[in-house]
């Protein structure tokens, strides 16, 4: 099978509490029968999908498929961005995580048999992607995000999550870091960028949104769109813990943002800085600490819908 003819879809047998490695052999059949041209490889390590989709963009698939949860996705996106070849080749998505929260975004279906439609009989779009830089180990480096990236508890909360127990997944170690992190967690004095106007500010959270969607459902940026070359970025002031829990419910509903200490702002590139630890988290992964430069790349990714 020549690569330039077929997908390579890159599956996450561990994704969605090992759902994906159960249902891939009902996956598989499936575009089988519906004649895509596929061959697929399993991750193997946290890493692994960056390496494997990389591999595949400068082999020349026209398509490169995450089968899995928003952490092989993101993987994914890195890999195909690191390539230098991602304006040739289509990102695909088969939403058989547990958040799935790009894919949610997507309107793509958690029905494997709906969203093997949007591979089969592709409708491409060019998607924005963001990319951060920031500080690891004393060193600057980037992570390319297509959902959401964030600071401050945001990223308390990330950091808390992966220290849990790994016999626990799917979105519930999310929420215990937040339970934790609302008992230890003390606000922080920024420096932010917005573009051009600058603002020193105490924050409990900003959330920088490619997609609209978060955490496992929230509809933390309601306005958000992955064509407009720009990002949503929702501000979280100075609030106290009733307050924070108070917004954090109402965001999966979308109605925290007539909360008088959330702001939406615009924006096409944010910057941070901060005298304090301030830790980040690009599509649920926690990459490092500010100081911080977020900024968009727009139409970056050719991506089925």
């Amino acid at each position: 099978m020549e690569s330039q003819l077929c997908a390579k879809i890159i599956v996450n047998p561990a994704a969605g509490c090992g759902s994906t490695g159960r249902k891939w052999t009902r996956i598989r059949e499936y575009l089988t029968r519906s004649g895509l041209a596929f061959d697929f490889t399993h991750t193997e390590c946290r890493g692994h999908a960056m390496e494997l989709a990389r591999e595949a963009a400068l082999a020349g698939y026209k398509m490169v498929v995450a089968s899995g949860g928003d952490g092989t996705l993101n993987e994914v996106v890195n890999g195909l961005m690191d390539s230098g070849n991602a304006g040739s080749t289509a990102l695909g998505v088969l939403n058989t995580g547990t958040g799935c929260d790009f894919a949610r975004f997507l309107g793509v279906s958690r029905d494997y048999r709906q969203a093997c439609l949007h591979l089969i009989n592709p409708r491409i779009i060019k998607s924005d992607v963001g990319v951060v830089e920031y500080k690891k180990n004393g060193e600057t480096v980037r992570r390319f995000f297509i959902s959401a990236a964030g600071f401050g508890m945001d990223g308390e909360v990330v950091e808390t999550a992966v220290k849990g127990p790994r016999i626990i997944h799917g979105n519930i170690p999310y929420f215990l870091g937040i339970l934790q992190s609302l008992g230890t967690y003390k606000n922080k004095n920024i420096h932010l960028r917005l573009d051009d106007h600058e603002e020193d500010v105490r924050i409990c959270s900003v959330i920088i949104a490619n997609g609209g969607f978060y955490a496992g459902g929230a509809h933390i940026a309601p306005e958000a769109s992955v064509q407009d070359g720009a990002f949503e970025v929702m501000i979280l002031g100075d609030v106290g813990k009733l307050e924070l829990v108070q917004v954090f419910l109402a965001a999966y509903r979308g109605t925290h943002v007539t909360h008088p200490k959330v702001r939406i702002e615009r924006a096409s590139r944010v910057t941070l800085q901060s005298s304090e630890r301030v830790l980040i988290q690009a599509d649920g992964e926690l990459v490092g600490e500010g100081p911080a430069t977020f900024r968009v790349i727009p139409a970056a990714l050719n991506i089925a819908v």
